[in-house]
């Protein structure tokens, strides 16, 4: 479970990132940053690498959502949360490669639901679970057409994006070992259950072992020729005929 420690640091990050470029101000701590204009670009890179603002009302890399669904999603999102947590646990033993996998892609799920979750309030403009996802980071890109939208610019995305897809890719190229150790652990698991079992049987088998003397002593001894009364009183007669 420590690799929860880098989900911590990545959700960090991601959100100080989305706050520096957005900007926001706390008053009772003095703490006031003026942040980019919405659709404000920074070159980094020539053209190929800026840092552009905008805000994702959507999924993940600007694909956008209906109203309706953000609710939907959010609600989603919280449920993988709980349940990657609770792999996690379950594969704490397990490569640190699958562990760092599932732990970025929990940071990324964690970093835009903070987003939608609460930025609509605190910026004051939209209700709980409606906000928008900050999103920074603009790569040049060739011509593409995806799911009916035309770019011709890498779609702008943010630290919690780049941490899911770096999980993802994580688990894609560890695939096969992955699948052997979940595969391994099944075996083990297997062997120590038919153990148990067998331990439970031999004290049963001890009993039957040393009872089947005794059954066997009393088969033999009812085996053993018996001298009938029949027989007593003859000889008996026997012996007063030769007297």
């Amino acid at each position: 479970m420590r690799t929860l420690y880098l989900t911590l640091v990545v959700v960090v990050l991601d959100q100080f990132s989305k706050l520096w470029i957005k900007g926001f101000s706390l008053p009772f701590l003095n703490l006031n940053h003026v942040g980019m204009i919405h659709g404000d670009s920074i070159p980094v890179w020539g053209n190929f690498f800026r840092i552009t603002f905008v805000e994702n009302p959507g999924m993940a890399f600007g694909i956008g959502l209906l109203p309706a669904a953000k609710l939907i999603i959010c609600l989603f999102t919280v449920i993988a949360c709980v349940g990657l947590i609770y792999y996690l646990y379950t594969v704490r033993d397990q490569s640190l490669s699958l562990r760092i996998a599932l732990a970025l892609i929990l940071a990324g799920a964690l970093g835009n639901l903070i987003d939608r979750s609460f930025y609509g309030l605190f910026y004051g403009y939209e209700k709980l679970f409606y906000g928008k996802v900050v999103d920074f980071f603009d790569f040049d890109f060739f011509d593409i057409t995806f799911l009916g939208r035309s770019y011709d610019r890498f779609p702008i995305f943010n630290v919690a994006d780049s941490a899911v897809t770096i999980g993802v890719a994580i688990l894609l190229l560890f695939y096969k070992k992955h699948q052997a150790e979940i595969q391994t652990e099944a075996q083990t698991a297997e062997g120590a259950i038919v153990s148990e079992d067998d331990i439970a049987t031999t004290p049963e088998e001890q009993i039957i072992g040393t009872e089947n003397p005794d059954l066997s002593d009393s088969k033999q001894q009812g085996n053993t020729p018996h001298t009938s009364t029949n027989e007593k009183a003859d000889e008996q007669v026997n012996n007063r005929t030769e007297v």
